[in-house]
């Protein structure tokens, strides 16, 4: 979907169309300040409800919120609910909870959010919300990837890759049952799972998944599949 978009329009239009299937109505791509972090960062697109934003910016919730609080720590997608019980003994639980009430009075009852790893860290996020609306274990992992994509097509299209173009890319190759794995990998299987489909055991593949995590310099899992997102490796 994201790769055969030609223009953000095409591409936002895409992406909202899948959210409508689910029950969501709202959803922001932001792209982290290379400088101040989330104190400056930028929303590359989105949909929110009318005046949210200019609420969020004029009472500076972007100090407390929890959700972007917590992408500081997150190596995996979350539900904004777990963030804010996370930090409901926190000393500005206060201020989160008129926020969180301010947003309800908006349609922005409950979400997810979806972290943007690359080789250096955190690069950004996507998030979806809007009514209450239970995501399944698979359906996660398709949000994610999902979200994983419109993130770099959206760069793309709006020609900001070039900002990341100085991220060392990786200079080593992947064997063919390595490349199997990663793909199997970034579809959300299990290493049970990876095992099952590839007629191997269940040690063996983690033993390629951590070669692959070792060429990538990758710290887990998830940040194998986002650098392998970011070079093209799976689509």
């Amino acid at each position: 979907m994201a790769q055969e978009a030609k223009t953000q329009t095409e591409l936002a239009t895409q992406f909202e169309a899948v959210l409508k299937s689910y029950g969501f109505s709202y959803y922001g791509v932001w792209m982290k300040s290379r400088t101040l972090g989330y104190l400056d960062s930028t929303v590359l697109c989105g949909r929110w409800p009318e005046g949210w934003q200019e609420t969020y910016a004029a009472k500076k919730f972007g100090m407390v919120d929890p959700t972007i609080r917590m992408l500081a720590v997150a190596q995996r997608p979350f539900r904004w609910r777990e963030a804010i019980s996370m930090f409901r003994s926190d000393p500005n639980r206060k201020r989160i909870q008129r926020m969180m009430q301010d947003a309800n009075r908006s349609g922005l009852n409950d979400g997810y959010t979806f972290p943007i790893h690359g080789r250096n860290g955190l690069l950004g996020h996507v998030s979806i919300g809007g009514l209450v609306i239970d995501l399944s274990p698979a359906e996660m992992t398709m949000f994610d990837a999902a979200a994983k994509k419109m993130f770099w097509r959206t760069l793309e299209l709006s020609g900001q890759a070039s900002l990341f173009e100085a991220i060392k890319s990786v200079e080593t190759t992947l064997t063919r049952r390595e490349t199997e794995v990663l793909h199997l990998l970034a579809e959300g299987m299990t290493s049970h799972e990876i095992a099952k489909a590839l007629s191997i055991s269940n040690h063996t593949v983690d033993w390629y998944i951590n070669a692959i995590q070792e060429k990538f310099e990758a710290s887990n899992r998830q940040h194998v599949v986002a650098i392998a997102f970011r070079l093209g490796l799976v689509s």
